[in-house]
């Protein structure tokens, strides 16, 4: 078939060699305190803003401001996770990391999440993936030389699989996207809102909706009606939420149709770059069952990194005076050996 890559090298495809902190045990604590612990400082960032091609914009955020206009070998691309942003601790930690290899990074903070809302009538979610197509062109137009990486957390993850996927649905390598990494995507959206729906995970669901929920407020006069609002800011789960704004916002039947359409489970199996994905067993966004496994393993342009342990987007390891972020580092390594000749991966 057309853009099969050769197999990729078997490290990677059995049970990865994480070894949790142990003073942050347990997948709560992980995906908390990897959070918490992140350093925020180190990084230069220029912020960019882009009109899209309905007359919105999005706002990118360079991690090396003369990457806007030099040439370059190599560039990467971020895409964060829900209700995050381009200055999340994980992008942070990530541009520090692939700018250890000399590449230059770009993060795209989705529609309302750069701190100013956008002006259309829609916000974001998890399936949208048009304007991380118009980015990936927009860097491809202004860098047609350098490789292109692409790396996304959580939300951003399923953003970044489900568009290779229908990129190579489409006849085409992901408008010249070298490699890509990803890590712990929900794969299966409704299988995490279920998940979400009890226990510890409640608190998580709650502080993520507290955030949506101000967006919505903020401008309930312009989208009153394309969604039921008072039903949105009552929403205590992920499926009440998306079923009364979400889906109605961005032209689904309902949450379930939206969950349906948006998971990227399907579209692994689709995948024609070099793409690591990173998941824990643990984490306490999806159940372990939930995560396509069989399909990771089957697709030979895929290296699976399946760890028993590291939450979601956690992945710290090493003392607390000495924090190792795996993830980021795992990741990096990755797009480096394949956007940079003579590095390895």
């Amino acid at each position: 078939m057309p853009g099969i890559v050769p197999t990729l090298p078997a490290e990677g495809h059995a049970e990865a060699a994480f070894i949790p902190a142990w003073w942050l045990p347990g997948p709560h604590f992980q995906t908390v305190g990897a959070r918490w612990s992140r350093p925020r400082g180190g990084v230069r960032l220029q912020r960019e803003r882009l009109t899209t091609p309905d007359g919105d914009f999005v706002d990118l955020d360079w991690a090396d401001g003369d990457g806007v206009a030099r040439r370059t070998p190599a560039l990467a691309l971020l895409l964060h996770g829900l209700e995050g942003s381009a200055r999340s601790g994980y992008a942070l930690e990530t541009y520090r990391r692939l700018g250890h290899h000399g590449i230059p990074t770009v993060g795209l903070n989705f529609r309302s999440c750069s701190g100013e809302l956008n002006r259309g009538a829609r916000l974001y979610h998890s399936g949208e993936t048009e304007d991380t197509r118009f980015v990936v062109r927009t860097l491809r137009q202004r860098f047609p030389d350098a490789r292109l990486g692409v790396v996304g957390f959580s939300l951003g993850g399923n953003v970044l699989v489900k568009y290779l996927g229908e990129e190579a649905a489409g006849g085409a390598r992901s408008d010249g996207v070298t490699a890509a990494a990803a890590v712990s995507v929900p794969y299966d959206l409704a299988a995490g809102a279920r998940c979400m729906e009890g226990g510890v995970a409640r608190l998580y669901v709650l502080r993520l909706l507290r955030s949506l929920q101000h967006k919505v407020r903020a401008r309930a006069a312009e989208l009153g009606d394309r969604m039921d609002v008072a039903r949105a800011l009552r929403a205590r789960t992920f499926h009440e939420f998306d079923d009364a704004a979400t889906a109605p916002l961005h032209g689904f039947e309902s949450a379930d149709d939206y969950y349906a359409r948006s998971s990227s489970a399907p579209w692994v199996s689709r995948v024609r770059v070099p793409t690591l994905l990173v998941h824990a067993a643990d984490d306490p966004f999806l159940p372990e069952d939930a995560v396509p496994r069989a399909a990771a393993a089957a697709n030979p342009c895929i290296r699976p990194c399946f760890t028993k342990h590291g939450g979601h987007v956690g992945f710290v390891t090493g003392a607390p005076w000495g924090r190792h972020y795996w993830a980021e580092a795992r990741a990096a390594a990755f797009l480096a050996g394949h956007l940079l000749p003579a590095a390895s991966a």
